[in-house]
């Protein structure tokens, strides 16, 4: 993926401080805080990925964005208005600009309609495209990502998982949207079939001037797919970087965990894995200081700093933000190489 400019001064996208507590089944005033202070912008034609294991709070950030969840605090300014204080009727207006591609291409789709009913279906309820165009606009949508017209007589189990996929995305697109979070939209997909979906994205990118929040697991798809990459972990950003910057050289350790994951396809290159220890804690109970501490194998260099004082994102410049207080004085610590060698807990692979 090419690189892209940074984030411009009006961004179509700009979250910040975003919270997301659930009431936690069985434990009357506990919190489950799935996600917990999330703040990042998003340009117009740019895709910013969000990555970070199971449990971190990426697909809740999405959702909550899109309003499917209704915010426990922060704002997300779309276009110069923040979606979070727009009444039902103005939210429906706004509902057009923003989609979303779900991860389960067959749980998405009702079994019971046909596909032109499902694609057309945002046309009724926003009282669009009837007579002869919306069958027009049905056949161009199918095109788009490369399904014939006829097609739309059929029904969901008639169609394989990556034909699925397809008119998912056609469903997202019949509003002309600016904004479609991708939630994890290839994870269900074979292999073969993810890199199809994943170059009919970045095709409709161009074409259309779309803008992507993708969120997803696979770490091959984000290099593909993403101009920027955010990584959380525990309901927070880790890190914001550039694609290429983050995949080279990793600021935050968890980043560093994440990037040294990737299979190398190669049999002769031997690559230092970082094992963590231990599972990603609950977020019904969320460690002091920095919520990655309990797993960090530099915490203990640091001092009590990690414990006690949660860090916050820090410009790093080049688009850099990194929440480690190893990166609060640039200079003061070990190059994320240097640090990758002296980590504790490697195995070769």
């Amino acid at each position: 993926m090419t690189s892209h400019p940074l984030p411009a001064s009006n961004p179509l996208l700009q979250v910040d401080g975003l919270k997301k507590y659930f009431p936690a089944k069985g434990r009357r005033g506990t919190m489950l805080k799935a996600v917990d202070g999330v703040s990042f912008t998003l340009a117009k034609g740019e895709t910013l990925a969000l990555i970070g294991e199971s449990g971190s709070g990426k697909t809740t950030v999405g959702k909550t964005i899109l309003r499917l969840h209704e915010p426990t605090a922060g704002r997300a300014i779309f276009e110069g208005v923040d979606i979070f204080g727009l009444m039902p009727r103005q939210l429906r207006n706004r509902r057009r600009d923003m989609q979303i591609i779900f991860q389960d291409p067959f749980a998405s789709l009702n079994p019971r309609m046909t596909v032109e009913e499902l694609i057309s279906e945002p046309f009724d309820i926003h009282g669009l495209a009837g007579g002869p165009d919306r069958a027009r606009r049905i056949a161009r949508l199918l095109d788009l990502v490369g399904l014939a017209t006829f097609h739309a007589r059929r029904y969901p189990h008639e169609f394989s998982g990556g034909q699925r996929q397809r008119i998912g995305i056609a469903r997202a697109l019949a509003l002309d949207p600016k904004l479609i979070v991708c939630d994890e939209p290839v994870s269900a997909l074979d292999v073969s079939i993810q890199s199809q979906i994943l170059n009919l994205l970045r095709q409709l990118q161009q074409e259309l001037d779309l803008s992507y929040l993708f969120i997803a697991h696979g770490m091959a798809a984000v290099k593909h797919i993403s101009h920027r990459v955010a990584v959380m972990y525990l309901g927070k950003i880790m890190e914001i970087a550039p694609t290429r910057m983050l995949y080279s050289t990793p600021l935050h350790p968890y980043s560093e965990a994440l990037m040294s994951a990737i299979p190398v396809p190669d049999p002769t290159v031997r690559r230092q894995r970082i094992i963590l220890e231990g599972d990603i804690p609950t977020p019904l109970n969320v460690p002091g200081g920095c919520r990655f501490h309990t797993r960090c194998p530099y915490a203990a260099s640091v001092g009590d700093k990690c414990r006690t004082v949660e860090p916050t994102l820090s410009d790093m410049g080049d688009g850099r933000l990194v929440a480690c207080h190893l990166r609060d004085k640039p200079g003061a610590y070990p190059s994320a190489a240097t640090l990758s060698v002296l980590s504790a807990g490697k195995q070769l692979i």
